[in-house]
């Protein structure tokens, strides 16, 4: 009995010491994950003025975006003052989910309220999680339905490899974006609301007898530094997006997935004083043209991914998936000491317009849903080019809400790949999903199978995302 009992008592002990093991294996790998997650960086410079990116390191690469997300909740802000939705006095109410988000946060009490410009100062400078969360329900009605408003803002933007999955950056699987899409809406913000963009400038405000902070150390430091927003997370690493403005020089940088925010801060100086008196003291006009606002038939379209991403890398193009064109157009938790990481060493890149970096992504991969069409019975065609439409072999481009949308896809494309398209002719085709009116932008002139698809292999290694479809 004592020899069994012994023996069971072993074999006990054995097996709690495999589980122990076993346990203690998930937790270094999953530490090992997020720890990979953040060391991926990312970078992208753009002028400010002509669209050009002067620079890019992985600038499409899925990536976390921490409290870059509040720069989207701020964007829909700003449309609804600019619209007198809201006023800068509106209370804005904190219900027990707001009140509860972890720091940093303004600290309201559940049932309390602030004003809608102190929500806003909270964000751009302390990046309240708690004010984003109450913010977006009460523009939204409630987090997850602003999330999709988000969501929805962000392809009208042209933003086709983001996704949010709430107001405030904190961490989720199925939230991502790109340092090439932050980019673009860090100029939106400037270009739409120059007359709320000061805030971002804002270096610290007064909260009742407290003096709160900002944690954008490259503001008063770096000259030229107005905004915008810098953002953490673990697995995001240390984010932020920087606008320039020196003399006739304007440029917008983001850094994405810093080691430590000294390293990330030094990056971001390194970057701007490298590129800055690249930049054009010429152009000007609206890069990112403001999206047309139909609420309901575009939240309609964004949908919530159903499942996570796991993590945040590349997709491939997909079919029919709209995107807004030229005409239509975490948080820093705290701040330590740190030891100074080596600066990034800027590399040269061919400069290309920023509206053209980033491939569309696949509909499950962005939560937008995707257009499936019904095949109506004489299709709406729309010759560009052309007064006959081409049959047979084609290769479709992107699709818009506008038929000056896709004519600007096509010119924008034609642009880009001349030889490739130097036989093939533009045109759209009109076609409806729930009473809503898209249009493909598509090339034909393509003798067979074989030569469509060609053209669109070598559309695609100009990283011009399309597929050859037989019409």
């Amino acid at each position: 009995m004592r020899q069994a009992l012994s023996g069971f008592v072993s074999k006990s002990s054995f097996s709690l010491k495999a589980i122990m093991v076993a346990a203690l294996a998930v937790t270094i790998v999953a530490a090992d994950v997020a720890s990979a997650l953040a060391a991926k960086s990312a970078a992208i410079v753009v002028d400010a003025k002509t669209g050009k990116v002067l620079y890019s390191a992985d600038a499409n690469g899925r990536r976390y975006p921490a409290s870059l997300t509040k720069m989207m909740t701020l964007y829909l802000t700003f449309e609804a003052l600019a619209k007198g939705r809201i006023s800068k006095d509106t209370p804005v109410p904190y219900s027990a989910h707001a009140a509860s988000e972890p720091p940093t946060k303004l600290g309201v009490r559940a049932g309390g309220s602030v004003p809608v410009e102190t929500a806003i100062l909270s964000m751009v400078t302390k990046s309240a999680n708690d004010s984003a969360t109450a913010l977006g329900e009460l523009l939204g009605g409630s987090e997850d339905n602003f999330a999709r408003m988000m969501t929805a803002k962000a392809r009208q933007l042209g933003m086709n490899g983001t996704v949010f999955r709430n107001a405030n950056g904190l961490p989720d699987p199925g939230q991502f974006t790109t340092a090439h899409d932050m980019a673009m809406l860090g100029i939106a913000l400037r270009e739409h609301f120059p007359q709320y963009y000061g805030y971002f400038s804002q270096r610290s405000f007064l909260y009742g007898r407290q003096r709160i902070n900002g944690h954008n150390r490259l503001l008063g430091r770096i000259k030229g530094v107005d905004g915008i927003k810098t953002g953490y997370t673990r697995a995001s690493g240390y984010n932020l997006v920087s606008s320039v403005a020196d003399g006739d020089r304007r440029l917008v940088a983001v850094v994405m997935g810093g080691a430590s925010g000294r390293s990330r801060d030094n990056q971001m100086a390194a970057l701007i004083n490298t590129y800055l008196p690249r930049a054009s003291t010429r152009g000007g006009g609206d890069l990112i043209a403001k999206a047309k606002d139909n609420p309901d038939k575009t939240l309609a379209k964004a949908l919530l991914p159903k499942h996570d991403a796991p993590t945040p890398d590349a997709k491939p193009a997909t079919d029919d998936t709209v995107v807004a064109s030229a005409d239509d157009v975490k948080d820093d938790t705290q701040q330590v000491a740190e030891e100074t990481k080596p600066v990034l060493k800027a590399r040269k890149v061919k400069t290309v317009a920023i509206a053209a970096m980033a491939p569309a992504p696949k509909a499950e991969d962005t939560g937008v849903a995707a257009y499936a069409e019904p095949a109506p019975a004489a299709p709406a065609i729309d010759p560009v080019k052309t007064s006959s439409v081409p049959s047979g072999w084609v290769v479709q481009i992107a699709s818009s809400p506008t038929k000056s949308g896709a004519q600007s896809l096509l010119d924008q494309t034609a642009k880009q790949a001349p030889k490739i398209l130097a036989d093939a002719s533009g045109f759209t085709v009109a076609f409806d999903k729930d009473g809503t009116t898209y249009y493909r932008a598509r090339f034909g002139g393509f003798g067979s199978k074989d030569a469509a698809w060609k053209a669109c292999d070598a559309l695609k290694r100009k990283k011009i995302s399309c597929y050859a479809v037989e019409q």
